[in-house]
């Protein structure tokens, strides 16, 4: 079973809104029985998780789908995505779709 981990700081302002989008684009691609994993992030975890990349990071089965163009910088901040409408806190239903196609 493919593992999914979302990886979040203390009052993240965006994880509900990523936490949404990930079961939806998970229900659309047929793993409506995947569990998300939430991890909280301490300053210590950040330290010791190099694939962090600012609040919210989704993780699939250990990897960033969007390490490429992740603006972060992996320390107790806040992560910007790119999406169609411009700038967001939360990758879009349609790129993670796409990233669990991958």
């Amino acid at each position: 079973m493919m593992r999914v981990e979302l990886l979040v700081v203390p009052n993240c302002p965006h994880e509900n809104v990523a936490s949404e989008r990930l079961r939806q684009a998970l229900d659309d691609a047929g793993h409506a029985t995947t569990p998300v994993e939430v991890r909280n992030m301490t300053a210590e975890t950040v330290t010791e998780t190099p694939e962090f990349a600012g609040s919210p990071t989704i993780l699939i089965d250990g990897a960033d789908p969007f390490g490429e163009e992740a603006t972060g910088s992996g320390a107790f901040s806040c992560r910007v995505y790119h999406s169609e409408a411009g700038l967001s806190g939360a990758p879009s239903v349609e790129h993670l779709r796409r990233a669990l196609r991958r």
